[in-house]
């Protein structure tokens, strides 16, 4: 783990290929089978966040948490997709966890580093044009998908980390096209009580991950001031208020 750590172009590869082995090894289990794949996606996901910063595992550990209360409501409340076993597989809170992360990974690459404009360029274009094919040549009408890509396209041009966001993206494209493809989940046609067309995958899927990565980032950046903040013996806001110079 360290040495994969240490290269984020590898730790990203890892994380899909983690990705593929559980699409593969999921339409071969029972409930049973999936708690184990469960348990060993959130080895891999503990083993992952061991060398990390503080600020960084509990952002992940944030981002675990809003996104399983998200697919909970999502898929088993709502059922606006539905699991192969009409269920919420346990590798799924682990795996928001992973993908954070080689998002991040993937946004720390040399090639990334070096062009971010240009990569959050590209990774518009790439939502775009995805949006765009779902309301014209793909094989589902993809209304929702659309609506998800302008809000996506939004986080891009006004959020706090436009290139994690991208990093995300990529990763998210993926493991959509993937789960769908050797039925891990799938989308249904029309989203419930609001009759929207939507693709499978909708085009639209990362903008939910994205919900996520801003509540994580911006809710670690509380409690961390909050937790210096009591170190010192001062309130929250006076510190965030005290020159960094100063402390």
């Amino acid at each position: 783990m360290p040495r994969l750590r240490s290269s984020p172009a590898l730790f990203t590869l890892a994380v899909i290929l983690v990705f593929v082995v559980l699409g593969l090894a999921d339409r071969h289990v029972d409930l049973t089978g999936q708690v184990g794949l469960g348990f060993a996606t959130w080895l891999v996901l503990l083993a992952a966040l061991r060398p990390l910063p503080l600020e960084r595992r509990v952002q992940t550990l944030l981002v675990v948490g809003v996104a399983t209360c998200m697919e909970v409501v999502g898929s088993i409340l709502w059922g606006v997709y539905t699991y192969r076993l009409h269920n919420l597989p346990l590798f799924v809170p682990p795996g928001h966890g992973l993908v954070y992360l080689a998002g991040i990974s993937l946004s720390e690459t040399r090639l990334v580093r070096a062009r971010p404009r240009w990569f959050v360029v590209a990774v518009a274009a790439c939502a775009a044009t995805w949006g765009v094919f779902g309301l014209t040549v793909l094989p589902r009408f993809d209304v929702g998908g659309a609506i998800g890509v302008s809000v996506f396209l939004f986080f891009l041009w006004k959020g706090r980390a436009p290139v994690v966001y991208g990093g995300v993206f990529f990763v998210v494209l993926f493991l959509e096209v993937w789960g769908t493809a050797v039925g891990l989940w799938q989308w249904h046609a029309m989203t419930p009580g609001l009759g929207l067309p939507m693709g499978n995958p909708p085009s639209g899927a990362m903008s939910g991950y994205v919900l996520f990565d801003i509540v994580a980032i911006a809710v670690t950046a509380r409690l961390l001031r909050a937790r210096a903040a009591a170190r010192h013996g001062q309130a929250p806001a006076a510190l965030a208020a005290e020159p960094a110079s100063s402390r």
